[in-house]
C-alpha cells in the first residue's frame, strides 16, 4: 500500500520529540520556577478536538504526579453564554495546534484578565495566541499537512511530560523521556496491533481504557471516526460498567487500550468481565519493559496511527483528506 502524508508525519514523531526535549529543556526549567512562585491551586485546561484530548492526558498526569486538581474548560461558557470564571488562583494551560481559533483566544484573554497564569502549548510559531499568554511551550512538530493530527498530538503529550517531570523533580521520568524517541522508532519498525480486517468490519465500537489509557482512548476513538468513518466512542472501563456495558450483549465490538501501569490489574478485571459477556474484543498493548509507565501511552499511539492509516487505505478511504473536514476549525 502507498505511504500517505498521515503515515509519513506520524513516523516523524520520534525525531520531533527528541529535538523538542532538547530545545525546551531550559525553557521548562525556567517556567517551572515561575509556576512554583505562582503556586496554583488549580490547573484549568483549554482546548478543542485532539488538543482537548491532550488535556485529558494532562489531567491524569498532573493529578497523579503533582496532586493538583485539574479542570477542563467548557468553551461555550465564554463564547456563547458570555460568562467569565474566577481563575485568579489557576494555572491555565491553553493547548492549540494553530493558536488561531477565536474561542480559544478569547478564553486565554479572559483567563489572563481574571488573574490566572496563562501558558500556551502551541505548534504554530508566532500565532495570535502567542501575544496573549504569559508563557509559551513550543510543540515544535512543524507543519502538519494531513487533516488528522498525529505528530503534533504526540509532541503535545511529550511536552506535557517534560513540564511535569521538571515541576515534580522526577529524574526517572526525565530519563524515561530521553529513551522515548528510540522506543518510538522500535515501535514503528514493529508489528501491527490493529488489523485492517478488524477495523473494516466495524460500524460501531467502543474504546476502553483506564486512566491514561482512557485519555488516549479518546484520541483513538476520534481517529477511527475521522479516518475510517467508524462510529467509535471512548469510555473509562470503570464508567463503562455503569450502564453502557449492556450494549456488549448485542455483540458490540470493544477496542481494549491496555496500559501496563498502576491501572493494569483493575482494568483487566473489567475487560475479563466484558469478554465473558460475549464482546468482540481487540486488545492494543505494548511490552512495557524498559519504558517509563507515563511514556507507554505514546508508544501505543505511535503504533495505532500507522495501523489506522493502513485500515483506512484497505477500506478505500483517503486518510489524508477525510470527507467534510479541514485542518483548522475555527469555532465561536
Amino acid at each position: 500500500m502507498k505511504s500517505t502524508i498521515m503515515a509519513q508525519e506520524s513516523r516523524q514523531a520520534p525525531s520531533i520529540i527528541e529535538q523538542q526535549l532538547r530545545d525546551n529543556n531550559s525553557l521548562c526549567i525556567s517556567l517551572v520556577e515561575q509556576i512554583k512562585n505562582f503556586n496554583p491551586a488549580l490547573v484549568y485546561i483549554v482546548g478543542r478536538g485532539s488538543s482537548d484530548h491532550a488535556g485529558v492526558f494532562a489531567k491524569y498526569l498532573i493529578e497523579v504526579e503533582l496532586g493538583i486538581p485539574v479542570s477542563s474548560s467548557a468553551p461555550s461558557v465564554f463564547s456563547v453564554f458570555k460568562r467569565t470564571l474566577k481563575l485568579n488562583n489557576a494555572l491555565v494551560l491553553i493547548i492549540s495546534q494553530s493558536g488561531g481559533s477565536p474561542d480559544i483566544i478569547e478564553q486565554a484573554k479572559a483567563a489572563k484578565a481574571s488573574g490566572a497564569m496563562t501558558v500556551a502549548l502551541v505548534n504554530t510559531p508566532n500565532s495570535p495566541l502567542s501575544d496573549i499568554v504569559d508563557a509559551e511551550i513550543p510543540i515544535g512538530a512543524g507543519e502538519e499537512k494531513a487533516i488528522a493530527a498525529t505528530k503534533s498530538y504526540m509532541a503535545t503529550l511529550s511536552a506535557l511530560l517534560q513540564l511535569v517531570a521538571y515541576w515534580k523533580g522526577d529524574e526517572m521520568l526525565l530519563k524515561g523521556l530521553l529513551n522515548l524517541p528510540a522506543q518510538l522508532t522500535n515501535t514503528i519498525n514493529g508489528s501491527t496491533h490493529l488489523d485492517p480486517s478488524f477495523v473494516s468490519s466495524l460500524r460501531h465500537c467502543v474504546v476502553l481504557g483506564r486512566g491514561f489509557g482512557y485519555a488516549i482512548g479518546r484520541e483513538i476513538a476520534l481517529k477511527l471516526k475521522e479516518v475510517c468513518g467508524v462510529h467509535a466512542e471512548a469510555f473509562s472501563s470503570a464508567e463503562f460498567l455503569h450502564g453502557p456495558v449492556t450494549l456488549v450483549e448485542k455483540e458490540l465490538a470493544v477496542i481494549d487500550i491496555n496500559i501496563k501501569d498502576e491501572s493494569h490489574a483493575a482494568h483487566n478485571t473489567i475487560i475479563d468481565d466484558i469478554i465473558s459477556r460475549g464482546s468482540k474484543t481487540k486488545n492494543i498493548t505494548v511490552d512495557g519493559d524498559g519504558v517509563h509507565p507515563r511514556c507507554l501511552p505514546l508508544i501505543v499511539l505511535q503504533r495505532f496511527y500507522l495501523d489506522v492509516e493502513q485500515a483506512a487505505l484497505s477500506m478505500g478511504l483517503d486518510p489524508d483528506s477525510p470527507a467534510g473536514l479541514k485542518k483548522v476549525t475555527k469555532t465561536l
